[in-house]
């Protein structure tokens, strides 16, 4: 699969009546269809009563045993973690490596769950989901846990914690360097004042300059700054919309035609509207190359989500998939690589699960 460079927005999505609503690292949005469970699971809120105190059997000979901690039972996050969950449990049954011992946990539980987890004889661990959770647990991890978000600097060092995130840093980190490869040295960057947008601004113009490229201008998708736009867009041989894609679609269209344009997965949508012709994005391969073999063998989910929401069953898969490598005791995991359905995924030295994604170029009709 296509290698290329760090990774991906991050996306976490829940249902929350009308509202949207953000938390660091992730993007909470309204789903397009109520959350149904897979084939013959139980809903969200049933799932967590029955998880929070599984019945133990003894471990499968020869297969290891993976267990999962998330907060199934949240209020508020608890349907994302169940599409996590489905996306686990998707690719258990596809693989059969390894058994599956799911058990709710929120930020106030999830230690105590942990210490479950490991008198069941768990192998390797996947999750918590927050970083609250995750530092809940750090001072106990004995066994490979792969935790579902960006490890924070100040946790204790132990080198059998891991994270495997979608965080939105690591895909402009990615477009910058898909860029500088293009021979691109004069970037514009159009930004708004959302946090998701500041974050992927800031993320960019640091790896721009980390990898040799000059200052960056950057302009606001307001009123005083969409006026500069053809003056900035002049002095360009490239652009990155940091922006959602309801706004990108005026932009582009006020952007000289000629003129390169890149951006990340927030404009990738199943139906992209013709102004965004000819950009640049990178997105999972579970999006982009659907047919490939290491992605095709797994399941879709059987009900409509949001593309968002369908990240997240897809990280489900790729956590299940490393999961069963970590449980190998003869592993390294420094080098340890997966062709993932999230991207190509590689253990940095901060212990962090990096990605690699594929680049497509939205045209007439959808991804090219």
């Amino acid at each position: 699969m296509q290698r290329m460079a760090s990774l991906l927005v991050g996306v976490l999505t829940a249902w929350l009546g009308a509202a949207q609503a953000q938390v660091p690292d992730y993007i909470i949005q309204l789903n397009a269809a109520p959350l149904k469970a897979q084939a013959g699971a139980n809903t969200p809120a049933h799932s967590a009563a029955a998880a929070a105190k599984p019945a133990v059997a003894p471990v499968a000979r020869g297969k290891p045993r993976i267990g999962v901690l998330l907060p199934l039972g949240s209020p508020r996050l608890g349907e994302a973690a169940e599409v996590v969950r489905q996306g686990v449990e998707a690719a258990a049954a596809v693989d059969d490596k390894a058994e599956v011992l799911v058990l709710a946990a929120d930020e106030e539980s999830v230690a105590a769950r942990y210490q479950e987890a490991l008198a069941a004889g768990v192998n390797v661990v996947i999750g918590p989901l927050t970083r609250p959770g995750i530092a809940a647990v750090a001072p106990l991890v004995k066994v490979p846990t792969l935790a579902l978000n960006t490890l924070e600097p100040g946790l204790p060092t132990n080198p059998k914690l891991f994270g495997l995130a979608l965080a939105v840093e690591g895909e402009a980190q990615q477009v910058a360097g898909v860029m500088f490869e293009d021979g691109r040295r004069n970037p514009l960057v159009v930004a708004s004042q959302d946090v998701l947008s500041a974050r992927l601004r800031k993320a960019f113009v640091e790896q721009w300059q980390a990898i040799g490229g000059k200052s960056v201008r950057a302009i606001e998708a307001n009123g005083a700054g969409l006026a500069s736009l053809p003056a900035a867009a002049a002095q360009a041989d490239a652009v990155f919309l940091a922006v959602d894609d309801q706004q990108a679609g005026a932009i582009r269209q006020a952007l000289p035609p000629e003129l390169p344009v890149y951006a990340t997965s927030q404009l990738n949508s199943r139906h992209p509207p013709a102004a965004l012709n000819n950009v640049r994005l990178i997105d999972m391969p579970w999006f982009l190359m659907p047919q490939h073999e290491a992605v095709k063998r797994y399941p879709r989910p059987d009900r409509a989500l949001t593309m968002q929401t369908e990240r997240l069953y897809a990280l489900g898969i790729d956590a299940y998939r490393l999961a069963v490598l970590l449980a190998n005791p003869k592993a390294a995991p420094a080098t340890l690589r997966l062709d993932g359905v999230t991207g190509d995924l590689q253990l940095g030295r901060d212990r962090q699960f990096t990605r690699q994604l594929p680049l497509a170029v939205l045209g007439a009709g959808g991804l090219q």
